[in-house]
């Protein structure tokens, strides 16, 4: 969830130019105080503009002047916030015995997807999950799949890959232990390649997801 992201920066003192739910063109907006709030046309996600986060800034308040720990705190505030709302509305439908279950058979597929047992062809996108959903029948069924999706986006958000959260923490990472920031050359190149195969594999999953449904 962005909004980890959001309420960690805002706690560490670190400028936030904006918060949007979505990606794209914007389609609603208001200026804050001191951050642009943003609803933006493609409705999935959304993301989290710090001042200094992908670009090198002078301001005393951008998230590159930040302490090495407070930048990991707000790099693993979005996942720990996704995996700890779909753990808490697990365990208040069905409590501690099957939560802990369901951690299990969760973990048991992320280990799966990692050590490539699970192929691109059985993932699940945004289209396949909204047609998942769609097909719920009561509030029961909705707060499962809920807590599912929530859970393993943590998870998954968590993975060492560029462009993800885990990227991210990886680099910093690296900087704690060298004592010095990675080129900030390197580290565009390393996003932008991870960047362009995180859409790639988007794109191949929602055809997949389309062809599923149109068949």
């Amino acid at each position: 969830m962005r909004d980890g992201h959001f309420l960690v920066a805002k706690l560490s003192k670190v400028k936030v130019n904006e918060f949007a739910i979505g990606f794209g063109p914007i389609i609603l907006k208001k200026q804050g105080k001191e951050t642009r709030y943003t609803i933006r046309l493609i409705p999935l996600g959304g993301f989290v503009r710090m001042e200094g986060e992908d670009e090198v800034s002078d301001d005393e308040r951008s998230f590159n002047k930040a302490s090495i720990l407070k930048r990991i705190a707000i790099v693993l505030a979005g996942p720990i916030v996704n995996i700890a709302f779909g753990l808490i509305v697990y365990a208040v439908m069905f409590g501690v015995q099957e939560t802990w279950t369901f951690i299990t058979v969760l973990g048991e597929a992320i280990k799966q997807l990692v050590t490539g047992q699970i192929g691109v062809n059985q993932m699940m996108g945004p289209v396949g999950i909204g047609g998942v959903i769609s097909q719920t029948s009561g509030i029961h069924d909705f707060l499962v799949m809920l807590s599912l999706i929530s859970v393993s986006l943590g998870i998954t958000n968590l993975l060492p890959i560029p462009a993800l959260d885990g990227g991210k923490l990886l680099i910093l990472i690296i900087e704690a232990i060298r004592r010095k920031p990675m080129k900030q050359e390197t580290e565009a190149c390393i996003q932008i390649l991870g960047f362009s195969l995180l859409m790639t594999l988007s794109v191949i999953v929602m055809y997949q997801d389309i062809t599923r449904i149109l068949n």
